[in-house]
C-alpha cells in the first residue's frame, strides 16, 4: 500500500480588528469624529446602501493583512449598512474583496497632537493608492482644513475650500475663524449628539401637544352635535358645519 502524504494546508490569514489603541487621543478629536460620522449616517439614513464607519480597519488586498489603515471616518457608497439594518452585514473590519471590491470613496481624518507628518503622509499615499476619491484632514487645534480630490493622476489638492461642496456627499464645508462648519444639502448645519437629542425631544413635545389639541378639537366638534340639534339644524347642516360625515352625526345624535 502506498501512503499518500497530504500537502500542508495554507494557514488562514488573520485580519485583526483592533490594535489596542484608543479611538481618539482627546475629547476634541473624539467629538469631531462622532459628529461627522453620525451626521453623515443621519444624512443617508434612508439609503440602505451607504455604509458609514468610524475607526474601522480597512483591508484593501486579500491575503495581505499588513496592508491596512484605520480612517477616523469612512463612507462607502454602494455597500449595505451594518447593524440595525441587516445584522448579517455586521463588520469587524472592512475587507474590500468581500465588498465587491468597492473602496471607501470619502475619508475624514481628525488630527490630534500625537499625529506626525510622516504618519499623515503615509495615510495620504495609502488613500491615493487604494482608490479614495475625497480625502479631508481637519486639525481642530489649529482650525486648519486640508483636502484632496481624485483627478486623472490620483488625489489632487483642492486649492480653495470656501463653500466647497463634496461631490459624493453633497455636504458643504465652511471654514470660519471660529471653527469649521459643515452643512447638509438642505442647508441645515451639522449638529452634535446633544443638540440633535434636544431637538428630537422638542419635536416630540410639539407633536404630543398638537395631538392633544387635535383630540380636544375633535371632541368639541362631536360634543356640539346635541346642542346644534336643539337649535333645529338638520343632520346635513350639522355635518357641513362641523366637517363630519352625515353618518357620524347620526351616530352621535341622541336617540
Amino acid at each position: 500500500m502506498v501512503l499518500q502524504i497530504q500537502p500542508p494546508t495554507q494557514s488562514e490569514v488573520i485580519y485583526p480588528d483592533s490594535d489596542g489603541q484608543p479611538v481618539a487621543n482627546n475629547t476634541i478629536q473624539f467629538g469631531w469624529i462622532v459628529e461627522i460620522k453620525q451626521n453623515i449616517e443621519w444624512l443617508f439614513a434612508d439609503d440602505p446602501n451607504v455604509f458609514v464607519a468610524g475607526d474601522l480597519f480597512w483591508y484593501p488586498v486579500e491575503g495581505r493583512n499588513k496592508i491596512v489603515n484605520t480612517p477616523d471616518v469612512m463612507v462607502v457608497l454602494g455597500r449595505p449598512k451594518g447593524v440595525g439594518v441587516a445584522r448579517r452585514r455586521h463588520r469587524l473590519c472592512y475587507q474590500q474583496w468581500k465588498e465587491e471590491g468597492v473602496a471607501p470613496q470619502v475619508v475624514f481624518e481628525i488630527l490630534s497632537p500625537s499625529n506626525t507628518q510622516t504618519e499623515m503622509y503615509k495615510k495620504l499615499l495609502f488613500y491615493d493608492r487604494y482608490g479614495v476619491e475625497e480625502y479631508y484632514i481637519y486639525d481642530p487645534d489649529r482650525n486648519n482644513l486640508r483636502e484632496w480630490l481624485r483627478g486623472e493622476d490620483g488625489l489632487d489638492v483642492i486649492p480653495q475650500m470656501e463653500d466647497w461642496v463634496s461631490p459624493r456627499l453633497k455636504i458643504r464645508f465652511a471654514p470660519l475663524p471660529e471653527g469649521l462648519q459643515l452643512y447638509r444639502p438642505d442647508g441645515e448645519q451639522f449638529l452634535n449628539y446633544t443638540e440633535i437629542s434636544r431637538n428630537a425631544d422638542q419635536e416630540r413635545q410639539r407633536a404630543e401637544q398638537e395631538r392633544q389639541r387635535a383630540e380636544l378639537a375633535e371632541q368639541a366638534r362631536k360634543d356640539a352635535i346635541p346642542r346644534l340639534l336643539q337649535m333645529n339644524l338638520s343632520i346635513e347642516q350639522i355635518a357641513q358645519a362641523l366637517g363630519l360625515s352625515v353618518e357620524e352625526v347620526r351616530r352621535r345624535s341622541p336617540s
